[in-house]
Formats: structure tokens, C-alpha cells, sequence
């Protein structure tokens, strides 16, 4: 039980950033970057993106458009704001130093 709190909060923890990484790339629609986070093994559901997304959006981080579908109703497309770029370099730096801790935590053991 402990483990598994443990790993929630780790994985919550990270998703922010890979989120606002995802979007650095270029503009995305919400179910590619829910099919990008499955590829990389960090499965997310819509209920758990969209709120996240809003959050992001409403922090200045992001900011979206609505384009016309050729299957259905205009989407919604994300991309990141300059402050996000900002925000996501301090995360790149943060990532690099935890990374390092517990990589440096790790060493030695069996």
C-alpha cells in the first residue's frame, strides 16, 4: 500500500512536465498527447488530462485554438505560451538535478 501511494505521487509529479514537454513540440490535440504519454508508458485518462490541461491553460502556461475536423466538431489544439517555455526550461533543470540524486541515491545497491 505505501508503494503504491508512493508511486502515484511520483507519477503525478512528473506528468505536468511531460505534458508541457509533449506540447513544446508543436501544437497537439488533447487525444495525441493521451497517445503520446501511453507510448511512453504513463497512462492517462481524459478525466485526468483535461482538468490538467485547464489548470495549465488557466496558469498562462498554454494556450489553445479551435480547428475546423474533417471527421466532426472543431478541435481543440494546445500549444505551449512563452511563459510555459519558461516554466518548462526550470522543469528541464529540476528534472536534471533529481535525476542526479537519485541516480547518485541508487549507487551501490545490490
Amino acid at each position: 500500500m505505501i508503494a503504491e501511494n508512493t508511486q502515484t505521487q511520483m507519477r503525478k509529479g512528473i506528468l505536468e512536465y511531460c505534458i508541457l514537454s509533449i506540447i513544446s513540440r508543436g501544437e497537439i490535440y488533447a487525444s495525441d498527447i493521451i497517445a503520446e504519454l501511453k507510448k511512453a508508458q504513463l497512462l492517462v485518462v481524459e478525466g485526468t488530462l483535461y482538468p490538467l490541461l485547464t489548470r495549465l491553460k488557466n496558469n498562462g502556461l498554454l494556450s489553445y485554438n479551435w480547428q475546423e475536423s474533417t471527421s466532426g466538431p472543431p478541435r481543440k489544439y494546445y500549444e505551449i505560451t512563452r511563459e510555459g517555455q519558461d516554466v518548462l526550461a526550470k522543469l528541464d533543470i529540476t528534472w536534471r538535478e533529481l535525476l542526479f540524486a537519485v541516480q547518485t541515491s541508487l549507487e551501490g545497491r545490490n
